[in-house]
């Protein structure tokens, strides 16, 4: 239930999907659809278009800062569509709890700051592993005698953006399958027991281990 006040905050990462509002319209919907039919204000709304990275991500993020201070004033909770959204750092994350603002992500109402902190480690890792895959490749290219130049990286893209269509896709399947284990009170530990003991692989067409059960519950939550 959406009850009392809110400030919303929808963020793109680059000045192209700003401008064209690539993103910002579904994230606008997802909050409206949280929103919708119960006793809510919206007290405040704001829009960031930003790169995101850095040591430091709250300092290129004057817009969310605005949204945090107004929260503070209006005793109100800040409202995004998907976590990710804020950000895909633990440091950052955890940063944001100890503002002691309150926040939700439409796409994760229920999850308490312990589930939002496992969210923030799962998607930082495999960021990282993303980068490390997309690095590897490179290596592996200049080895056997690719010239990469400027455009080297931009050539992987189009791999990896399929290996993550493939794994959502994946983990859409499984949907139903892992709601029903999360219905019943399953650990992770006993769903990695039940989907090797019915015989469902992995992606990669390997036993399941607890990573792979949590990467796939992070892809759909």
């Amino acid at each position: 239930m959406a009850n009392g006040k809110f400030v919303t905050y929808l963020r793109v990462s680059t000045a192209k999907q700003g401008q064209s509002g690539l993103g910002l319209e579904a994230q606008q919907g997802a909050v409206d659809a949280y929103l919708s039919g119960d006793a809510w204000e919206v007290v405040g709304r704001f829009v960031e278009v930003e790169t995101g990275k850095g040591a430091n991500a709250l300092d290129k993020r004057p817009q969310l800062r605005a949204a945090l201070a107004l929260c503070k004033k209006a005793g109100a909770t800040l409202l995004i569509a998907k976590l990710d959204r804020l950000a895909r750092n633990v440091h950052f994350i955890t940063g944001l709890i100890e503002t002691g603002v309150d926040f939700i992500a439409a796409d994760m109402p229920q999850a308490n700051k312990v589930m939002i902190q496992m969210h923030a480690v799962m998607s930082e890792w495999e960021r990282d592993e993303i980068s490390r895959r997309t690095k590897a490749a490179l290596a592996a290219a200049k080895a056997r005698g690719v010239k990469l130049g400027g455009a080297g990286p931009a050539n992987l893209r189009p791999n990896v953006e399929a290996r993550q269509k493939a794994a959502n896709e994946f983990a859409a399947k499984l949907s139903a399958t892992l709601s029903g284990f999360v219905a019943q009170g399953m650990t992770q530990i006993a769903m990695v027991a039940e989907l090797n003991a019915i015989g469902i692989k992995t992606p990669t067409g390997k036993a399941w281990a607890r990573t792979q059960l949590q990467r796939t519950l992070a892809r759909l939550a």
